[in-house]
């Protein structure tokens, strides 16, 4: 690895960042400073740009870890896309639809879906509610009542955050039915938490701004290709188009301040001075690379606690899916999507059931997994059993997620620090938002702004416009 100042010369004091952290939010942080005029080095510990959104090789396929997607509301995510010119390659729903299967119900009455119409709010899921077959005309009823009184909660109220979802939905007329078959349907995949175990603050920040704000705000979107070829490749290329020195297989050992109102940061082999660092790295780390003093209460990081995610890869030698995804009820499987094109291959099926909140099964053997979930295809989708299965594996993010408990809020800090010149971005971070991409992006903006504020450099107007936009 070679000296910090790379091929365009010494630049002026003051103008030098250190971003660590090569995910969503570093590469965010990155990009907008560079877009500023800032002289950015961006470290990266692993081989690839993306953190937890990646791809890997099996073989001939070409595997995400994990499903993700985003929302039309998700701005900044939107706005990431667009800047790495990646974003016809995950485009969203020209409306919200979304399959609900019930393994409990009769043959050919187990479809429900929930779709919007081209109405204003809350009008546009008005139909969808009336005519959706998991729920009795009762509790259809008081679903459209909680809703309302979720779209009355103030998120700027901190008390919310003390309160768990699940409570809230009880105490407002929610079934147990209403919670599986409605509220736990959204919430789990965008939560990675059921209703009782969710800070009501996030819930309702998540319903209101998904299915209360605007009609299409819930419109899902996701990659058509690998995730690794948007958040590592076309990444990569915006980086280095913006000017931006990345180094991969670079782990930071130590920050610390260098006696000049500057930083050292520490990697093996060389110490980078920089005038600004950036800390885009998982609570953990952050906690231990944090110089004694730059937060309150540092342990408060420790306490955000984090939640897995697995992921169940199935691989038929025929069709068998005839959509894009679907969900389902009554079953242990939560989302499954068709990743037959993305992954690259040629024949057959490949699904993958993305399984959210998954505490019980993260460390449970292949075998025991495969058992639980490809008779439940075959429950789910007839086409399953006459099939053959070429290949099953699994995927696990132990920390995919911090956990969105009641009290997170107060755990997770802003993106700055008491030490001047040292900032923190991550999903994390105090954004407002669960552990989503929106989240981990959001926070490299954030990041960014106050780097900009401290450098006395303009904020790039481009970079914010999606904040108008939401």
């Amino acid at each position: 690895m070679t000296h910090g100042t790379g091929s365009r010369g010494p630049v002026a004091a003051g103008r030098h960042t250190v971003v660590v952290g090569g995910g969503l939010a570093g590469v965010t942080t990155a990009l907008a400073l560079a877009d500023a005029g800032v002289r950015v080095t961006l470290l990266e510990g692993r081989p690839r740009l993306g953190g937890l959104a990646f791809s890997f090789q099996r073989g001939e396929l070409t595997v995400d870890n994990g499903q993700h997607v985003y929302l039309r509301c998700c701005t900044a995510y939107r706005w990431f896309l667009d800047r790495i010119e990646g974003a016809a390659l995950a485009p969203l729903q020209e409306r919200l639809d979304v399959p609900v299967l019930d393994v409990t119900r009769p043959a050919g009455r187990r479809l429900g879906r929930l779709r919007r119409d081209a109405l204003p709010v809350p009008l546009h899921l008005g139909r969808s509610l009336a005519t959706y077959p998991h729920l009795s005309l009762a509790e259809r009823a008081k679903v459209g009542r909680a809703a309302l009184a979720l779209k009355g909660l103030d998120l700027a109220d901190p008390a919310l955050d003390t309160q768990d979802f699940g409570s809230w939905l009880a105490a407002h007329g929610q079934s147990e039915r209403a919670v599986e078959a409605l509220w736990d349907l959204v919430g789990v995949a965008t939560l990675n938490a059921v209703a009782g175990d969710a800070s009501l603050g996030l819930a309702a920040m998540v319903f209101k701004t998904g299915l209360l704000s605007d009609p299409g705000a819930a419109d899902i979107g996701w990659a058509r290709v690998p995730l690794g070829d948007l958040h590592d490749r076309l990444a990569r290329k915006a980086l280095d188009s913006a000017g931006v020195r990345t180094e991969v297989r670079t782990r930071v050992t130590a920050v610390s301040h260098d006696g000049n109102g500057g930083w050292s940061v520490q990697v093996p082999g060389e110490t980078l001075q920089a005038d600004a660092v950036v800390l885009a790295v998982p609570q953990r780390e952050a906690h231990d690379l944090l110089p004694a003093g730059a937060i309150d209460a540092p342990e408060r990081l420790l306490e955000i606690g984090t939640a897995p995610i697995l992921n169940v890869h199935v691989v038929y030698d025929r069709k068998v899916l005839g959509r894009p995804f679907f969900t389902a009820l009554g079953t242990p499987v939560q989302w499954v999507f068709d990743r037959t094109e993305a992954s690259g291959l040629r024949e057959g099926q490949y699904l993958a059931l993305s399984q959210s909140a998954a505490q019980d099964e993260i460390d449970e053997p292949v075998a025991v997994l495969r058992e639980r979930y490809l008779p439940e295809l075959e429950r789910l989708l007839p086409l399953t059993r006459g099939a053959e299965v070429k290949d099953c594996f699994v995927t696990r993010e132990r920390t995919a997620t911090f956990a969105p408990t009641p009290g997170v809020g107060r755990l997770r800090p802003g993106s700055r620090t008491k030490a001047s010149g040292l900032y923190l971005a991550g999903a994390w971070t105090a954004t407002g938002w669960p552990a989503t991409m929106e989240s981990a992006v959001r926070s490299g903006v954030s990041a960014a702004d106050a780097v900009l504020g401290a450098l006395g450099r303009p904020r790039p107007r481009h970079l914010f416009e999606f904040e108008e936009a939401a």
